[in-house]
C-alpha cells in the first residue's frame, strides 16, 4: 500500500469546519494528515467537518476556540499537542468580514476586532506552536489572506489593515524559521464560493446567488473552496521542496482584470 503523502503529520486548520477551512481540512486529510478542526461557534459545522474525515479513515477531533484570544489560543495548541503529539502544519484561515464602513465611520471595537482575528490570533497561534514544529523534520505554515490586500479597496479599512498586517507576518516568519526548515507562505483567494462570500456580495452588490457571476469571471466561474485547498495541499506537501517566503493569488486574474 502506498503511503500518503502526509502521512504521520499533524495539521491544525483555524476556522475549519466550514467554507475555505472546511475544504483545506478535507484535503489535508485525504493526503494522511491527522487534522485539529478549529471552530469558534459553529459546533454542528466542525462536526460534521470531523464526521467527514473520519470516513476517510483520518484521525481527527473538534477545538473550540476564538482565535482573537490569546488564552484561547494557547490552550487550543497546548491540548492539540497533548492529544496528537505534535503539530507541524498550521493553516490560519480563521476570519471574519468588516462592515463596510468608510474609515471616517468606522467603529473602533470593529477595528480591532478584525485586527485581532487575521494578525494577532496567528501570531499568538504561531507562537504557541513553533517549539513543537521545530523538533520536527518539517514545519509548514499558511496565512490565507486575500487579493484585497492588492487593491485596497475603499470602505474595506479593517479587512484591508489585517491582511496586511497578517501577511507582514508571514513574510517575517519565513525569514526567521528558513533555518528550522519550517516553510511559510500565503495564499491570497479572491471571491470564493462561500456563505462569507455571499453574504459580501449580497452587502456590495446586491447579489443573492453567486453563480450569476460565473460568466463575469475570467476563468468562467466563481473560485471554490477546493480551489484555494489545492494550493494549500501542494505547499504542504513533498512537492514542494524549495518554495516558503511566497504569495500566491488565488483568484483566476479577476483581481487583475477588472481593475
Amino acid at each position: 500500500m502506498t503511503e500518503l503523502p502526509l502521512e504521520g503529520r499533524v495539521a491544525l486548520v483555524t476556522g475549519g469546519g466550514r467554507g475555505i477551512g472546511r475544504a483545506i481540512s478535507l484535503a489535508l486529510a485525504a493526503d494522511g494528515a491527522a487534522v485539529a478542526v478549529n471552530y469558534r461557534r459553529d459546533r454542528e459545522a466542525a462536526e460534521e467537518t470531523v464526521a467527514a474525515i473520519e470516513a476517510l479513515g483520518r484521525p481527527v477531533i473538534a477545538y473550540q476556540a476564538s482565535i482573537d484570544s490569546y488564552d484561547d489560543d494557547r490552550h487550543m495548541v497546548e491540548q492539540v499537542i497533548a492529544d496528537f503529539g505534535h503539530v507541524d502544519i498550521l493553516v490560519n484561515n480563521a476570519g471574519i468580514a468588516s462592515r463596510g464602513q468608510s474609515v471616517e465611520k468606522t467603529d473602533p471595537a470593529e477595528l480591532e476586532r478584525v485586527l485581532r482575528t487575521h494578525a494577532m490570533g496567528p501570531h499568538h497561534l504561531v507562537q504557541a506552536i513553533l517549539p513543537s514544529m521545530r523538533e520536527r523534520p518539517r514545519g509548514d505554515i499558511v496565512f490565507i489572506s486575500s487579493v484585497a490586500t492588492l487593491t485596497m479597496a475603499a470602505y474595506g479599512g479593517p479587512y484591508n489593515m489585517a491582511k496586511a498586517a497578517m501577511e507582514a507576518l508571514a513574510l517575517t516568519l519565513a525569514k526567521e524559521e528558513v533555518r528550522h526548515g519550517i516553510r511559510v507562505n500565503i495564499v491570497a483567494p479572491g471571491l470564493v464560493y462561500t456563505t462569507m462570500g455571499e453574504k459580501l456580495m449580497k452587502a456590495v452588490a446586491g447579489v443573492e446567488d453567486l453563480s450569476v457571476l460565473d460568466s463575469s469571471m475570467p476563468l468562467g466561474r466563481v473560485c471554490r473552496p477546493e480551489d484555494v485547498a489545492n494550493v494549500v495541499r501542494w505547499l504542504v506537501g513533498p512537492s514542494n521542496t524549495y518554495v516558503t517566503g511566497q504569495k500566491i493569488n488565488v483568484d483566476g486574474l479577476a483581481s487583475v482584470m477588472t481593475r
